[in-house]
């Protein structure tokens, strides 16, 4: 029975990696391919395509609840994150903009304590403080320069990614998830295109590179990496989450090394070693601890 457990909970753990992984190559692609100056239309076009795909599959509407929940939820986990991340990752290098989202299993875990009543068990502390330091290390010593409005809104969107995560896993029911995501993002995508249009305008014109780079970024880093993270929290806790979401920033510091030519310092090599340690030791249950 254990070792069904065991596997069930890897099984879950490598579905939800998907997602980090899918975001860290996120960066590059907005940053180098992207309009720097429509992050609205950045945001929209990223969300509400998503949204129109999953629907086509689920053609469903939302039920009870869900008409007020969705909504809220499409304009936390998208409208407003989604225009922190574009901001972010226009003003910052990929490997400093994904880095900062290293500190998600700390902030989910002490969210979840706060709203869920979850404990943040020792081993999770350990490996979010691992995390945490291979973030320092990372970011610390980037070469580039930092744009302090680009940590703000990379900051702000690690807050809100977060409690959008905590309040999806607060509202689970039995809703499938597949219909949970593609609500979201439509209300979500929605908001973005109606608050672009009146400021922003008429969409960017995008060239054939802008095109490829937008389906990327939402089929691939928003449909199905929203559909794995979504999916993780129905079945993990969120500090178990927010260390799986240490591949984000591990992805995009190795993406930024081979696109953009970004150096790595040797001891940001230590800080990705000490992200992937706290991975490993944070999925390691109090009792697997102590046996050990």
């Amino acid at each position: 029975m254990e070792a069904k457990t065991r596997g069930s909970h890897a099984k879950w753990i490598a579905l939800t990696a998907l997602a980090p992984i899918a975001w860290g190559s996120n960066y590059p692609v907005m940053h180098h391919f992207l309009p720097a100056d429509s992050p609205l239309w950045g945001a929209a076009l990223r969300a509400l395509p998503a949204g129109i795909l999953l629907f086509l599959f689920v053609r469903k509407l939302p039920t009870g609840s869900w008409w007020w929940r969705a909504p809220l939820l499409g304009l936390i986990n998208f409208s407003v994150f989604f225009v922190l991340v574009y901001v972010a990752a226009q003003l910052l290098p990929s490997s400093v903009a994904a880095s900062i989202m290293a500190a998600s299993p700390l902030v989910l875990g002490l969210l979840g304590w706060a709203m869920l009543g979850q404990r943040l068990n020792l081993p999770t502390l350990i490996g979010a403080v691992c995390g945490i330091v291979g973030v320092i290390l990372i970011v610390g010593l980037s070469t580039a320069r930092i744009d302090g409005w680009g940590v703000a809104a990379s900051m702000a969107a690690l807050l809100v990614f977060s409690i959008g995560s905590i309040l999806t896993q607060r509202w689970r029911d039995d809703t499938p998830v597949l219909a949970l995501t593609s609500w979201q993002l439509l209300f979500g995508g929605i908001v973005l295109v109606a608050v672009a249009a009146c400021i922003e305008g008429a969409p960017p014109q995008l060239p054939p590179s802008g095109i490829a780079a937008i389906l990327f970024v939402s089929i691939i880093a928003t449909a199905a990496a929203y559909l794995c993270w979504f999916t993780g929290l129905a079945h993990l806790s969120p500090g178990v989450v927010g260390l799986v979401g240490l591949l984000n920033p591990v992805t995009g510091v190795l993406l930024g090394t081979v696109v953009a030519g970004e150096s790595l310092a040797p001891a940001q090599l230590l800080g990705i070693a000490l992200v992937l340690a706290g991975i490993v030791v944070g999925q390691r249950s109090p009792r697997r601890a102590r046996s050990a």
